[in-house]
């Protein structure tokens, strides 16, 4: 296990050079001008303001040199200055990152738990009233687009009913906490503000349904799929005559089984989650890096565009390493492979 896993650590720079050499290309190849976010209208038609800027943000030398200097500055930790917000982007990525780590945990934390109890129930009462209604819920889940269930939710528990409140982390007249790790969550508790934390955990409620219903209906599924499999294994009728509750045999002998193919899910899920939020954020007002991402894509902000790919292709390759420890964990079988 060891040496997989340290084989596995030893590639993923391979991959993350991979992926910034395809990103770099595909973004600079775009036929848009990025120094339409750092110049005005009026300095884009002088020639000597537009050679200026080139050479100031080093759009002046031939592709495979701005690659180079890119990957000689990112060997230092530099991640280049965003065009729009001038500043580091490691600075904006740090910044921003948090949040949308604290949504899509959230998010995973609602789906997963949601997602398992449907998809038990499903199994257990298959064909049943409680079964259609699960897989129901799990197939619109999973068809209804985020931006539509976004926007219906806010409508009706954030305007009509009014029990959950509107878009943004915080209310609207209330400050952030300060910042020493950059989820709400945890700094508000750092400092000792129990009531921010409520608000905090109450803002967080409406996104993490929207984000993690999806997801919430493919685990669903799997889970069920699962179950119904494994419920007719010989082990399992063994337990039953061996005298096993039916909560027992459900919880401990199937459901245990049946959710090893379903970590595959969880963890690709969790890090599609990270880079793929960005309607979530852009509906809720969320100061996340999806926001982030779409803000640069409009601006081809070639550095911020590149920091975010970065980001979002660590987040994939850790994902899978952790997922496939994981499944080796939860499968003794996979220990002999």
């Amino acid at each position: 296990m060891v040496a997989y896993i340290v084989r596995r650590l030893l590639l993923m720079p391979v991959l993350v050079l991979c992926i910034i050499s395809i990103s770099f290309v595909i973004s600079h190849s775009s036929r848009g001008n990025p120094l339409s976010s750092v110049l005005s209208e009026r300095q884009l038609s002088n020639p000597e303001a537009v050679a200026a800027a080139k050479a100031r943000w080093g759009l002046d030398k031939s592709l495979p040199e701005q690659y180079v200097v890119y990957l000689s500055n990112l060997a230092h930790g530099d991640f280049g200055t965003s065009f729009q917000t001038k500043r580091p982007v490691r600075v904006d990525i740090q910044e921003r990152l948090p949040a949308t780590l604290e949504l899509v945990l959230c998010a995973m934390l609602v789906a997963s738990i949601s997602g398992i109890t449907l998809g038990v129930l499903a199994a257990k009462f298959r064909d049943s009233v409680i079964d259609h209604i699960a897989r129901g819920v799990a197939l619109m889940g999973a068809s209804l687009p985020v931006f539509w269930s976004g926007l219906i939710g806010l409508y009706f528990f954030s305007i009509y009913f009014k029990v959950l409140p509107g878009p943004g982390r915080l209310d609207a007249r209330a400050t952030p906490p300060e910042f020493v790790t950059g989820f709400f969550t945890v700094d508000t508790l750092i400092a000792g503000d129990f009531a921010k934390f409520g608000q905090v955990v109450w803002h967080l409620i409406l996104p993490s349904i929207v984000l993690g219903w999806a997801v919430m209906g493919i685990i669903s599924r799997m889970v069920r799929a699962s179950m119904l499999e494994v419920l007719t294994k010989d082990y399992i009728l063994m337990a039953r005559s061996k005298g096993a509750s039916q909560m027992r045999v459900l919880l401990k002998h199937a459901l245990l089984n049946a959710l090893i193919p379903t970590i595959t899910i969880i963890g690709f899920s969790f890090a599609s989650l990270i880079t793929g939020a960005v309607l979530t954020e852009t509906i809720f007002s969320w100061p996340g890096i999806g926001s982030y991402a779409v803000g640069s894509a409009r601006a081809l902000d070639y550095p911020a565009i590149m920091g975010v790919t970065m980001v979002g292709g660590m987040a994939f390759l850790l994902a899978n390493l952790i997922t496939d420890i994981a499944y080796v964990k939860a499968d003794p079988k996979m220990r002999l492979v």
